[in-house]
């Protein structure tokens, strides 16, 4: 299912969605809309996505593996099944110590 796209109404499993790249790291948009977006992301072993900010709040949810999200210089260590809100425009990073896949939503106002 990893190069289909995602349809409404019929089940599916995210970690069946998308594949890890080696040294890479690998996005699906699965919902898009003005108002946020759901992407999911699959990191390679020692990947990261350095410090930024973003102007609005969102979420990572682990769906599998683990990863140490930084947010405000405060380091976080995930696991499958975890979860952290990033606050609008506060610093963050995301480093993978496996690979490992995440869910982010982020909201607009």
């Amino acid at each position: 299912m990893e190069n289909e796209k995602i349809v409404q109404g019929v089940p599916f499993v995210f970690s069946d969605s998308i594949s890890y790249q080696a040294d890479g790291i690998v996005s699906k948009r699965i919902i898009q809309k003005e108002k946020g977006n759901i992407t999911l992301f699959a990191f390679d072993a020692g990947q990261k996505l350095s410090e930024h900010t973003a102007p609005f709040d969102a979420v990572v949810q682990v769906i599998q593996g683990n990863a140490e999200i930084v947010i405000g210089g405060n380091p976080h260590q995930l696991t499958a099944g975890q979860s952290i809100i990033m606050p609008a425009n506060i610093p963050h990073a995301v480093n993978a110590n496996e690979q490992f896949m995440m869910l982010l939503t982020m909201i607009r106002e």
